[in-house]
């Protein structure tokens, strides 16, 4: 991609820190695996708004959460620890940074893979993982430097190799995967490598065993950032050195028994279903407390009932949308904060062209994005009406209970350096959207409810969306019926509701079928924007590409960046081109919430607390009773 952080599709909402980059290094289309129990209508939405997008004033009002919890009690010892992990679609289970795609793959794999570096409060690196990062802006050179003793789960140092490893995978000719990215290409020598013409990267030199320097053509600011261009991870290249690159996904040493080097052991895997770790007694942070994590997959119409039987110790994406039928039952406190995640909705406006070769079989011209000025939904005009037909005040309000609001940016709220707070975006304004498809010739010309083409052709607009729970066929058809109120023929793609692997499958692959889709990224760690927009970026799944966004992403990523201040007014500037242009449609700002229960001795979501996952740190957690607290 031309990807700088990690970013995932979200089919819920997650632990965001281990999400795809998408993927920068890593992904979803949200319709948040949840049911609507207050069986909100599309007549109640717009009952809940008063026609310029904003909600009711008895509408639900933002909910303020702590983001740790103490629970009194002595700790037991060791413990079995279940986690349940709502979700309407199975994980893949593809245990491996460099391979997966999918968020669900990220949630079932941060308690075993250990994370290299760890990060402050502002998602910056910092010494409390197991690696330090080292940028000189002088010489483009990148130092990782490993600490002695942080061993993988049979014992094997983890080495400076590994991290070469990790390169070596996604540098390969034969690599499946999606995190061969700009940054990837930006060191010195990959691009030889990637294309058969060398047997090592050049720019990857493993000065000893803890040591690793990586030579890149530049340096840019974002890499002070987690996930902002440098690939901070291992691969157990003892373990996987001998099965080919083009096999690595399928193989035993990925599916079924992985290992890594963090705090709890694979022990068994049920594929989509479960997973069972013990504790890794040899963890470099010291070994942890509890003995064994069970992780179930919960279907979100089943999620409510499963706290309410005190069914696990801690829900993993517990659907928002049901939070007033959860939040006050007891033995559980609950845990939330805004989410590094945005709903859209995304336009498809070209295709993905894979790298041009000549008759030689060297490369003329890299994969990227190809934008096709004749697509359906190329027309800006068009874009910007279904922009303000919709009214995502009132969706937030209603089918969220105020847990998501209205998104004004690709930008989210958490990067507050660099998001525009100023702009309004798209509030509800269908007489506004009217006016844009009049001017742009998008007319009524036969008389039956539908707008035609300028040209004067039929025009059905096919609509993807994901399936999970209730709430998603709801919101799908107030959308549709929001854009057939100003005129315009929205269909639901093969006239349902897609799962969310198969759904993922057809976008990327860019199904001529699909015109519109609803989607959602979880951003990961580094605001700048390129491995979701930027012309090389293969998650860049509307194939949106314009000369000026090229120039916002080289400004973005220059040495100018290393002054904050001008970098940030890029940032803005860039947001107000991309919300005018509108490639997709930020729909929804995102809160995430955890039940945890009253056994548990303390649970921490802050960031920057645990370089392994977005929770106190995992070895240090603690069970105070042998039976689940019930009040």
């Amino acid at each position: 991609m031309s990807n700088k952080k990690k970013y995932s599709m979200l089919a819920s909402t997650a632990a965001v820190a281990f999400i795809l980059a998408a993927c920068g290094n890593g992904d979803t289309a949200d319709t948040d695996n949840g049911t609507d129990d207050n069986g909100a209508t599309e007549e109640e939405v717009d009952e809940d708004a008063n026609g310029n997008g904003e909600t009711a004033d008895d509408g639900p009002q933002p909910i303020e959460f702590e983001t740790r919890v103490e629970n009194e009690g002595e700790a037991i010892d060791g413990g079995t620890m279940s986690i349940g992990y709502v979700s309407d679609s199975p994980f893949t289970g593809i245990f491996s940074y460099e391979l997966y795609s999918g968020n669900p793959d990220a949630i079932v794999m941060q308690y075993m893979m250990g994370a290299l570096v760890g990060t402050d409060e502002n998602y910056q690196y910092d010494d409390s993982g197991a690696a330090t990062v080292e940028v000189d802006q002088e010489t483009n050179l990148v130092t990782i430097t490993l600490q002695d003793g942080v061993l993988w789960h049979d014992g094997e140092q983890v080495t400076a190799g590994d991290i070469a490893f990790t390169h070596e995978i996604i540098g390969h000719p034969d690599y499946p995967g999606v995190r061969y990215s700009s940054d990837m290409q930006s060191i010195v020598g990959m691009e030889a490598y990637k294309n058969g013409e060398a047997d090592s990267i050049e720019g990857i030199t493993v000065v000893d065993d803890l040591t690793l320097e990586i030579q890149y053509e530049s340096v840019g600011v974002q890499m002070l950032q987690a996930g902002g261009g440098i690939w901070a991870y291992a691969a157990p290249r003892h373990y996987l050195e001998g099965i080919p690159v083009a096999e690595l996904e399928s193989s035993p040493e990925i599916r079924e028994r992985p290992i890594g080097f963090g705090p709890f052991m694979i022990d068994n895997i049920v594929p989509g279903e479960s997973v069972s770790y013990s504790r890794f007694e040899d963890y470099y942070r010291g070994t942890p407390n509890i003995e064994r994590l069970e992780l179930e997959t919960v279907p979100s119409s089943t999620a409510v009932a499963a706290m309410e039987n005190h069914q696990f110790d801690l829900f993993l994406s517990m659907p928002t949308d049901q939070y007033e039928n959860f939040e006050n039952i007891p033995g559980y406190s609950i845990v939330g904060r805004q989410e590094n995640a945005y709903t859209y909705i995304g336009f498809k406006l070209g295709e993905w062209q894979g790298a041009q070769e000549d008759d030689e079989g060297n490369v003329t011209e890299p994969a990227q994005n190809v934008p096709n000025p004749d697509a359906k939904m190329a027309n800006k005009n068009l874009r910007q009406a279904m922009a303000y037909a919709i009214d995502n005040d009132a969706v937030g309000a209603r089918f969220y209970q105020g847990l998501r609001s209205r998104a004004t940016s690709p930008i989210i709220p958490n990067f507050a350096d660099y998001h525009a707070d100023d702009l309004e975006g798209y509030p509800n304004d269908p007489e506004r959207a009217m006016e844009l498809l009049d001017e742009a010739g998008y007319e009524d010309t036969n008389g039956d409810g539908f707008r035609e083409t300028p040209e004067g052709e039929e025009l059905v607009i096919n609509f993807a969306s994901m399936s999970g729970g209730d709430v998603a066929e709801p919101i799908s058809e107030y959308y549709m019926q929001s854009w057939r109120n100003i005129g315009l023929n929205v269909q639901l793609l093969d006239g349902r509701l897609h799962e969310f692997n198969s759904f993922y499958d057809r976008v990327e692959a860019d199904d001529p079928n699909i015109d519109i889709y609803q989607g959602a990224w979880g951003t990961g760690s580094d605001p700048t924007p390129d491995g979701l927009y930027g012309r090389f970026a293969p998650f860049n799944y509307t194939r949106w590409a314009t000369e000026e966004n090229d120039a916002f992403m080289e400004d973005m990523l220059s040495d100018e960046g290393f002054d904050v201040e001008w970098r940030a007014g890029v940032f803005r500037e860039w947001q107000e081109y991309f919300m005018e242009e509108l490639p997709i449609i930020p729909t929804l700002f995102r809160n995430e919430v955890f039940p945890v229960n009253n056994r548990v001795g303390s649970y921490d979501i802050t960031v920057g607390e645990d370089p392994d996952l977005d929770g106190v740190g995992i070895h240090t957690w603690y069970l105070t009773d042998e039976d689940r607290a019930t009040e």
